[in-house]
């Protein structure tokens, strides 16, 4: 109950806060990268190790320029979120532009559905509510829902105030069914690692042997939805710049793992192209091959053990 008001009240602060004009906030984004870059250090050795491991022929001054310009952007992306709140559509769709996107209205005119791959890289979540207002079909975002049920809804409200259709994890299959009769996108952020338990796929990401989410090939290659990579740029502080880029039409005619390949390998030449801008303070290799392996391996002497 303690837990919940406390949350209550948070929730009732950044509403507030949200009301402010962003030029404000963005000058208490300045301050808070001065506070979680040098006064706290937020997960300052996650963010290097993750960057020195990427990218192991960068020298230490160049790692830590990025490491600022990270730092940086993250603080800004925070004070964004929190303008979700209040932000109108016309803010919205003048920050966030998309291009390319005439392939993808030509399938949901003829009331065929796309998935999207995204990633946690840009803003991404002012990219996913202006899905809703720049493409005709029905949006559905697909979404881990939060620990804390009070934060949980408020993101879902803010996700879904301009027409998304927020889907937890889980309930994906369910959805698709439920729509398959009109046109819709469905988005998938791409880069989620999977948990340990879910870790079947291992590929070179980064540098790095990642474990990588299924579910876009999945649901492509039984569906033959085509399949577009939301390739987002950074243009300025608060502007964005999305471009719609087709990376699989025909998922059915692919090979097992290729559309997996295809997706994760787009989203590495992304992040090498503009490293500050992904989110390097996410823990997505606290799994390893030899952890899946080994549980395997545990697995099965348990069931010999059964017989």
């Amino acid at each position: 109950m303690i837990n919940k008001g406390l949350s209550n009240v948070g929730i009732f602060l950044l509403n507030m806060l949200s009301l402010l004009p962003l030029f404000i906030l963005y000058r208490l984004a300045d301050a808070f990268y001065m506070l979680i870059f040098y006064v706290f250090g937020y997960r300052r050795k996650v963010v290097k190790e993750n960057l020195v491991n990427a990218f192991p022929e960068k020298t230490a001054t160049e790692i830590y320029a990025i490491e600022k310009r990270f730092y940086k952007f993250l603080a800004s992306l925070f004070i964004e979120v929190i303008k979700m709140k209040s932000i109108s559509k016309k803010e919205l769709n003048k920050r966030v532009k998309f291009k390319n996107t005439d392939l993808v209205e030509a399938y949901l005119k003829n009331n065929e559905s796309v998935i999207f791959c995204s990633s946690h890289y840009g803003n991404y979540e002012w990219v996913c509510m202006a899905i809703g207002l720049n493409f005709s079909g029905e949006h559905y975002p697909i979404y881990k829902p939060l620990s804390s049920e009070s934060f949980n809804n408020w993101f879902l409200t803010m996700r879904s105030k301009f027409g998304n259709q927020m889907v937890a994890m889980r309930q994906t299959l369910r959805a698709i069914q439920a729509s398959k009769n009109v046109a819709t996108m469905f988005t998938f952020g791409s880069d989620q690692a999977p948990s340990k338990d879910e870790s079947n796929y291992w590929t070179m990401f980064l540098n790095q042997e990642s474990s990588i989410q299924l579910g876009v090939e999945k649901i492509a290659r039984k569906t033959n939805r085509p399949v577009f990579y939301l390739k987002i740029n950074h243009l300025k502080r608060g502007y964005y710049e999305v471009d719609c880029v087709p990376i699989c039409l025909n998922p059915a005619e692919t090979a097992e793992f290729e559309i997996t390949e295809m997706h994760t390998h787009f989203l590495e030449d992304m992040i090498k192209e503009a490293p500050a801008y992904w989110l390097w303070s996410h823990r997505r290799w606290k799994y390893k091959p030899e952890q899946k392996v080994q549980k395997v391996a545990a697995d099965q002497n348990v069931m010999d053990a059964m017989v």
